[in-house]
């Protein structure tokens, strides 16, 4: 449920200046140059922006989505909080506590928000008026979903969203998998481990012909990519292949897309964190063409980028959840616009 009266979160706001000079310090990276090199940014992407810093006893910012009034929601998943900023007011409230460590959140044509409570292993539906929350799905096969992580929906109203970590033996739980949640409540497991290693952020293009799927498994030799799918009338896949491959760097974590079908993926890292992920991928924003060709970058200013959605009257503003900040980039090209289910 809503919280009653939100207590206000600490938030360092920092004026345009400021913020140049967080990106402008950002170090030199040990990536692939010649994949960076003479990009067209400015075609694609303006000036990063640090709308409001969290403040927290963890903070791990995820899952951004823009409501219909333009409220801007976004998860803090090690505390089970979903945090709420308003573009005009300029101010950073919890909307909703005890979550479930929530972390992918997603409005559905009707303004309901779609939540990937990982801790829970479910997806749910909050309706924003009533704060009344009823849970979509969490199982399959008999056992419960290895954790939610991150999702998104079709013209249809079918829900497909990422599960992991999970059993690599089926007879004891549910593997790493992308499922469909169909509007009657069926559950359809249509990728799974081995096939995918480590699912991630997931999106469909505007002519709802392909899928999109971010792999990001930390070890080596495991897949760092995103990979498209011909999606189906049905609802199936079929088709797979890597449209664009991060390896030995850091994968996407979480994504968007434009009206005209190019992908906004948040990737890469400031630091080496323990795993075999190299500094290959800069850490920022990567634009992607439906090709996979890199179209452009924008650095971000601190680990770890996370994920990001397209807000604002017109569509033109990219929010991003990057470690302990709230970022807003603007855009050239709008993002895709939602559909309301049977139109």
């Amino acid at each position: 449920m809503k919280s009653p009266a939100p207590f206000r979160l600490s938030v360092r706001r920092l004026v345009a200046a400021t913020a140049a000079a967080v990106i402008a310090a950002l170090p030199t990276q040990a990536a692939d140059d010649d994949k960076y090199a003479g990009l067209s940014s400015g075609d694609y992407l303006g000036r990063v922006e640090v709308l409001a810093t969290v403040e927290d006893d963890e903070v791990f910012t995820e899952g951004p989505a823009v409501a219909r009034d333009g409220t801007v929601y976004f998860t803090n998943v090690p505390v089970s909080k979903i945090l709420q900023y308003d573009p005009a007011s300029e101010e950073l409230s919890v909307f909703r506590d005890a979550t479930n460590e929530t972390n992918g959140l997603y409005f559905d044509p009707d303004g309901n928000l779609l939540c990937c409570e990982g801790g829970a292993g479910r997806v749910t539906r909050q309706d924003m008026s009533s704060g009344e929350i009823e849970v979509l799905a969490d199982e399959y096969n008999g056992f419960p979903f290895a954790a939610p992580n991150d999702l998104c929906l079709d013209s249809q109203g079918r829900i497909y969203f990422t599960s992991r970590p999970g059993v690599e033996d089926p007879e004891k739980g549910n593997p790493n998998a992308v499922y469909r949640i169909d509007p009657d409540g069926n559950v359809a497991q249509l990728l799974k481990w081995p096939q995918v290693h480590m699912p991630n952020g997931i999106v469909i293009s505007p002519d709802e012909k392909t899928l999109y799927l971010i792999e990001a498994h930390p070890d080596a030799d495991h897949h760092r990519d995103i990979r498209a799918y011909d999606l189906h009338e049905d609802g199936s896949l079929s088709g797979e292949r890597v449209l664009i491959d991060f390896y030995p760097g850091r994968s996407g974590d979480g994504m968007c897309i434009d009206s005209e079908g190019n992908l906004y993926v948040a990737a890469g890292l400031h630091e080496t964190r323990g795993t075999s992920e190299t500094l290959d991928t800069r850490p920022g924003v990567h634009v992607i063409s439906p090709e996979g060709e890199l179209l452009a970058f924008r650095a971000t200013p601190e680990d770890t980028i996370a994920n990001c959605t397209f807000g604002g009257k017109d569509l033109k503003t990219l929010y991003v959840a990057c470690g302990t900040k709230l970022l807003a980039i603007p855009t050239v090209i709008p993002g895709k616009a939602s559909y309301r289910p049977g139109q």
